[in-house]
């Protein structure tokens, strides 16, 4: 499990503690970035990172863990480092995501509680070519697919 922290202060600004801030763990859809602290809305939450890499490299590469940022540049978003890597994907996300010249951040789309995933729609590119396929594991869809139980069931594919 992955824990990253920031430092806090207390009143005094005389002690300074680190505070874990998000930790990955696994989710139906595989590893989830999970917030341990409160985000209001309109929150920065986090700063996707990574290489920033050209068209050219984009077509050699999966499209997981890409963020394009252009049509002819994309953040290659692998490393382990890049916790934003790990969220995911949703249907109804509780965070979005802005580009700031060639940087990524992600920001509180509404109130989120310590303990939720953070996730971001990835749009409908990323969507078509991994997520559909498989079909969407986010809750608004599985809670959709199995009424309101939250539970997942087998799906069928035609």
């Amino acid at each position: 499990m992955l824990i990253k922290t920031s430092k806090e202060t207390t009143s005094d600004q005389s002690i300074s503690k680190e505070i874990p801030t998000f930790t990955v763990k696994r989710t139906i859809t595989g590893l989830g970035l999970f917030t341990l602290k409160p985000f209001s809305e309109g929150k920065r939450i986090i700063e996707y990172t990574g290489k920033i890499i050209s068209s050219d490299d984009k077509k050699e590469m999966s499209g997981r863990y890409l963020f394009e940022i252009s049509e002819k540049l994309a953040i290659n978003g692998k490393t382990r480092t890049n916790l934003a890597r790990y969220i995911n994907h949703s249907c109804r996300p509780n965070a979005i995501a802005y580009l700031s010249g060639r940087r990524v951040w992600i920001w509180a789309k509404r109130n989120i509680k310590a303990g939720e995933p953070i996730t971001i729609d990835y749009g409908k590119s990323y969507f078509d070519d991994y997520i559909r396929p498989i079909g969407c594991k986010c809750e608004k869809c599985v809670k959709k697919l199995n009424g309101t139980s939250g539970k997942v069931v087998s799906q069928q594919r035609d």
